[in-house]
């Protein structure tokens, strides 16, 4: 019995910007019949040309998964992740290339991926099983349990199309995860619902992975991914870029889109509110600070208009993407923005605590609660903490935490006492 549960070879998928309403239903009336006909999805090679309207989104990528192995796949919005996981979920037909996939597939690719709107959550779970292979016996088996994680069950007689989108996550979510699917595909599961149902999802899904079921785990949250998957690969435009262990693969994504430059400028508009100018000043040269010391943040705002309730806040987030300070003034507090020009704001922390590692900015300028986001800014002003100053007697790690807290110890000996 081979002891590959996925493999791709060269795959490649080809779509035409612009093509006609007509057009499109053929090619997905063929990827219809080509999907019952053919378990094995193979395709000829493309024609060397390319016409001017083409976009490839996924470029011969190829790579196996083995038995019983969670793989992250990571990369930014348009890198090829969801294109991927619609062909090995036969959604859609690869333009070249073939993919062979051992095992009964479960995919959780959107909300409600796989329902039927018209029918009922309970008609559903039983429609689902059945398309796995799954006898009736088995699904009744699981039924209970299905529904007690999703949450759902005071609606599990309603039809789907009634579900808010979070209901509709949380089936489906539990459909997938409970039937036992031999393959598990996931696409951004995390990015819909609360956090408790997160966490919820996260630990369902460790339980999967250690049950020797193989998973692939679509995901922008870097700490999801680095908890569940050993081994990741990196898409970025359409193309694989690195495959190995998660740890790396983070770090190589992160420095993909980390900006180079240390400080943030932009073109004022005559139009939109929007921040111009981002930079922190750190304790040392090369955007280094020292654990402990002052820092300063300075961001220019460009206000065309006057605007009544703006609030300016930005994030300090860690290598992983995860925020760990969120600093923040109102007009309510502090007057601004209440004619047009150039607005400096400057923010000072008499003694940041960040623990040694990379860390950089992202800026918010809003408008009131709900109201108009006039601008956000991601990934800007890197800069780096270290503890030079600070002694212990093991080795500083970086992955140990992400901020320190002053605190006061005293120690009892209980034979003094």
């Amino acid at each position: 019995m081979s002891e590959v549960a996925i493999r791709v070879e060269s795959l490649g998928k080809k779509y035409h910007l612009g093509s006609n309403k007509a057009a499109d239903l053929r090619n997905a009336f063929g990827d219809f019949i080509s999907s019952i006909n053919n378990s094995k999805a193979k395709q000829s090679l493309p024609d060397s040309q390319s016409s001017k309207g083409d976009f490839w989104a996924l470029k011969d990528i190829s790579f196996e998964v083995k038995k019983g192995e969670a793989i992250g796949i990571i990369g930014r919005n348009g890198a090829g992740k969801s294109t991927l996981l619609k062909i090995l979920s036969r959604i859609t037909e690869p333009t070249k290339g073939y993919y062979t996939l051992n095992g009964r597939v479960s995919s959780l690719l959107e909300v409600g991926t796989g329902f039927h709107m018209e029918l009922t959550g309970r008609e559903n779970i039983f429609l689902n099983g059945t398309i796995l292979g799954m006898k009736r016996r088995e699904i009744r088996q699981k039924f209970d349990e299905i529904v007690d994680f999703s949450g759902v069950e005071q609606f599990i007689d309603t039809p789907v199309k009634h579900y808010s989108s979070g209901m509709k996550v949380r089936l489906a979510f539990s459909v997938a995860a409970h039937l036992e699917p031999e393959i598990l595909l996931i696409d951004e599961v995390l990015a819909v619902g609360d956090s408790e149902f997160q966490k919820k999802c996260l630990g369902k899904m460790e339980d999967v992975t250690g049950q020797g079921r193989t998973v692939l785990f679509v995901s922008h949250n870097m700490n999801a991914v680095s908890t569940l998957t050993n081994r990741s690969l990196i898409l970025n435009n359409g193309e694989k870029l690195f495959d190995g262990f998660t740890g790396e693969a983070i770090n190589t994504y992160l420095n993909i889109n980390k900006a180079t430059n240390h400080i943030f400028t932009s073109k004022p508009s005559t139009t939109t509110p929007k921040i111009i100018r981002a930079e922190v000043f750190t304790s040392n040269e090369n955007k280094v600070h020292l654990h402990g010391k002052k820092i300063n943040f300075e961001f220019q705002l460009s206000v065309p208009k006057k605007l009544t309730g703006a609030s300016f806040s930005f994030q300090i987030l860690n290598n992983k993407d995860i925020p760990i300070i969120h600093l923040w003034t109102f007009d309510s507090e502090r007057e601004m923005c209440k004619e047009p020009g150039i607005y400096t704001l400057r923010c000072q922390v008499d003694k940041i605590r960040l623990y040694m590692g990379e860390y950089h900015l992202k800026a918010y300028f809003t408008g009131p609660p709900n109201t108009e986001k006039y601008h956000i800014i991601d990934g800007i002003c890197p800069f780096k903490i270290e503890m030079y100053n600070k002694y212990r007697e093991f080795q500083y790690r970086p992955e140990m935490c992400s901020y320190i807290e002053d605190a006061k110890w005293k120690i009892i000996n209980s034979n003094e006492v």
